[in-house]
C-alpha cells in the first residue's frame, strides 16, 4: 500500500508539469503586434501616401495587422497614439484642401483600422472611437464639406478592403 501513496504525488507532479509545458508551447503562438507598427506617426503618414492603393507600413505591414487579436495594453497604447496623431494631422490637411489626397489617406486609415479590429473582441473599440473623432473633427461643429466626405469615403472603402 505505501507504494500507491508515494506514486500519487509523483503522478500529480507529472500531470502538472505536462500542463505547464503545454501552456508554455501555446504562449509563443499568441498574436503579437508586428514591429513596423511601432515606428510612429511618421511611418504611417509615409505609408498612407500610397492610398488608395494598398498601404504597408515600412513596406511590409498592413495597417490592419497592427490590430492584434490579444494585443498587450502597452502595444495598443503605442499603436493608438501613432494612429491618432496621424489622423489628427490628416484631418487638418483634409479640411484645408477638401477632396484632396489627405482625405483619401484619412479615410484609408480609418477603413484599415475598422477592418483590423473586426476580429479582436472589442479591445480596439475605444481606439476606433478616438480615431473617428480625430478624423471627423470640424471646428465649431461645422459640417464637413461634401468633397471632404466623398474623398474620405473612397479612402475608407479602399482601406477596409485592402488595409
Amino acid at each position: 500500500m505505501p507504494l500507491v501513496r508515494s506514486s500519487l504525488p509523483l503522478a500529480c507532479l507529472g500531470a502538472a508539469l505536462a500542463a505547464l509545458l503545454l501552456s508554455a508551447c501555446g504562449a509563443g503562438s499568441e498574436p503579437t503586434t508586428p514591429p513596423a507598427c511601432f515606428e510612429g506617426a511618421a511611418a504611417y503618414a509615409k505609408a498612407l501616401s500610397a492610398a488608395p492603393a494598398e498601404v504597408r507600413v515600412n513596406g511590409e505591414t498592413l495597417i490592419s495587422e497592427c490590430f492584434a487579436e490579444r494585443q498587450a495594453s502597452g502595444d495598443l497604447e503605442a499603436v493608438g497614439e501613432a494612429l491618432v496623431t496621424t489622423a489628427t494631422r490628416l484631418n487638418g490637411e483634409a479640411r484645408a484642401e477638401p477632396g484632396g489626397q489627405a482625405n483619401l489617406e484619412l479615410g484609408y486609415l480609418l477603413g484599415a483600422a475598422s477592418a483590423g479590429s473586426e476580429a479582436t473582441q472589442g479591445i480596439h473599440a475605444n481606439l476606433l472611437r478616438r480615431l473617428e473623432v480625430a478624423a471627423r473633427y470640424a471646428p465649431g461643429g461645422q459640417p464637413l464639406s461634401p468633397r471632404f466626405l466623398a474623398a474620405y469615403r473612397e479612402g475608407f472603402d479602399a482601406g477596409e478592403e485592402q488595409g
